[in-house]
């Protein structure tokens, strides 16, 4: 019988891309195994998945995907989108059950790989005695976190909103409790609760696949290795698989304008500005970018989104491209346009990161920006928005040391002085160019960690190893 590997993710576009990333590195180092997918449509805008889904499919005939049945999720009132996340992946188990069943039909299912959004299904792998593995889409560093956030739970009756001190966690750079992802820091929320009851269920897994090196968190490697994250459970294998990037459709004949605009700049001259498929600036925020990047004198390019609306902070409902001209300050895009090219909503990041003009990215610290743009050798300004990016702010300016901060007010909103002085030093400042200098290395060591022979080529080796012993 044929061996597949069946693959969980959320419906996030940034958790997919990073699953399929996966199941072609599965397929590369063995090619007689099918990949089966599992597809759940969103609760919210979660970025649109269908044509990027097409295309891989046509790409890798041996890449199945399988659409679980849409549930209306029962009407609810919350803050949070990732309420929804974590009540649809419990309300599908039925059908997740149902789908494994029916490809176990053909096929000999060697793993059951979920996201650790998916931790209610583990319970289904365990019940067809398929070994369940997590794979988490964030850093080690924050792995080590999630980890640990039992112990954290037990020793302390505070939320960590209310917990005015920094998390001594093992393998991690001290950081405020504050800085944990907004919706873990009200222990009286119920999301709060899923977070905790996921990250127990990772000691029950059959091992955690990280989209990460080692040399790049060596600290919290070792700390999860030698067990130091969890008090009371074994912990599972750790497989460091990284880096994983999505190169995008090389087979596409259209050249996007703001890459041909790019082919006109010096070598490594340009900013680049992007914030995620979720994050959104108010009108006033997009203001106060835009007179720092003029006052800066920096060449950039800059993708743009509309303002939130009704006070929303994520784009979790469908944006349509912004007005410009009514959205920036007047007479912006003329005084500018000689060195700086705004892009509405969208930008092929990965080809801009990679292009040689490009020489400082001001990103959202989400997980695959940083990835891509160490990949690049592109040094950063961190300017977090959501989800875990808080620390992974602290972790790539204070421990990786590959950004400068963006620092905030109170409000958390940053001034056009504080846009421009971050642009202008990450481009022209001994401190830029330390970083510069720090993620070129890092670059150096994600290409060498996928080597054959090297860590991550390794890790991939014993995983694969470890589903044959099963």
């Amino acid at each position: 019988m044929e061996e597949a590997i069946v693959l969980y993710p959320t419906p996030a576009i940034g958790h997919l891309i990073s699953m399929v990333e996966l199941g072609k590195l599965i397929v590369s180092y063995n090619s007689s195994i099918s990949i089966h997918i599992l597809i759940l449509e969103a609760p919210y805008n979660a970025g649109s998945t269908s044509s990027y889904i097409a295309t891989v499919s046509a790409t890798f005939p041996s890449i199945k995907f399988h659409h679980l049945p849409t549930l209306t999720l029962p009407s609810t009132d919350t803050k949070h989108h990732e309420t929804l996340t974590f009540e649809l992946i419990r309300l599908s188990n039925h059908n997740v059950h149902t789908t494994l069943l029916s490809i176990l039909e053909t096929y000999a299912i060697n793993a059951f790989i979920i996201d650790f959004f998916c931790a209610y299904s583990l319970s289904v792998a365990t019940k067809l005695n398929i070994p369940g593995y997590f794979f988490f889409t964030s850093g080690v560093s924050f792995l080590a976190t999630f980890l640990n956030l039992p112990t954290i739970h037990q020793n302390t009756t505070k939320s960590f909103k209310d917990l005015n001190t920094n998390l001594d966690v093992p393998g991690v750079p001290l950081f405020p409790a504050s800085y944990m992802p907004l919706p873990m820091l009200d222990r009286s929320d119920k999301v709060y609760d899923s977070f905790l009851d996921s990250s127990k269920c990772f000691p029950k897994s059959a091992g955690i696949i990280v989209n990460s090196f080692e040399l790049l968190e060596p600290q919290a490697v070792k700390a999860i290795s030698d067990g130091s994250c969890i008090s009371d459970a074994t912990t599972p294998p750790l497989y460091c698989i990284g880096p994983l990037i999505a190169v995008g459709n090389a087979t596409s004949e259209i050249v996007p304008d703001c890459l041909t605009w790019l082919d006109s700049q010096p070598s490594k001259s340009v900013v680049f500005l992007c914030f995620g498929s979720l994050g959104l600036f108010s009108k006033e925020q997009l203001s106060e970018i835009a007179i720092g990047l003029e006052k800066s004198g920096q060449r950039f390019l800059w993708v743009v989104r509309n303002p939130p609306s009704n006070h929303q902070k994520l784009a979790t409902s469908a944006q349509s491209d912004p007005d410009l001209e009514s959205l920036l300050p007047d007479g912006f895009l003329a005084r500018t346009k000689q060195r700086g090219l705004v892009v509405k909503s969208w930008a092929p990041q990965v080809a801009v990161l990679n292009h040689d003009s490009v020489g400082g990215f001001v990103t959202h610290c989400g997980w695959n920006s940083v990835l891509e743009a160490v990949c690049a050798g592109v040094p950063l300004i961190a300017w977090p928005l959501y989800a875990e990016q808080k620390f992974n702010k602290v972790l790539l300016v204070e421990e990786i040391k590959i950004a400068l901060p963006m620092n905030e007010l109170e409000n958390q909103f940053v001034t056009a002085v504080e846009v421009e002085k971050r642009v202008s030093e990450l481009m022209d400042s001994e401190s830029g160019n330390s970083v510069r200098e720090r993620v070129i290395a890092m670059k150096k060591a994600a290409a060498e960690a996928l080597s054959e022979g090297c860590s991550s080529r390794i890790a991939l080796s014993k995983l694969t190893e470890s589903w044959r012993r099963e």
